[in-house]
């Protein structure tokens, strides 16, 4: 499974939604300005420990909870 990082104009969120394109992206967010991916999970952990040193919980938790539960999407969450 891979995810999707959707920055919006409100938040940064995690889809592990398949797109096929950006556009469909957009059309799904309002508020979107731009997206990463789609990378493997790791992939995902990797850059936002690396860009981000305020989420809370961390981001390896933060995306396992997205891959453990049945929903698509995920707010990220910070401190």
């Amino acid at each position: 499974m891979e995810l999707h990082i959707i920055y919006t104009d409100s938040n940064v969120v995690l889809s592990k939604k398949k797109y096929a394109k950006w556009i469909q992206i957009q059309e799904e967010f309002p508020d979107y300005k731009a997206s990463l991916g789609p990378w493997s999970f790791n992939e995902v952990i990797d850059y936002l420990e690396g860009e981000y040193d305020n989420l809370l919980p961390s981001a390896t938790i933060q995306v396992k909870a997205l891959s453990n539960c049945s929903d698509n999407t995920k707010e990220l969450t910070w401190s």
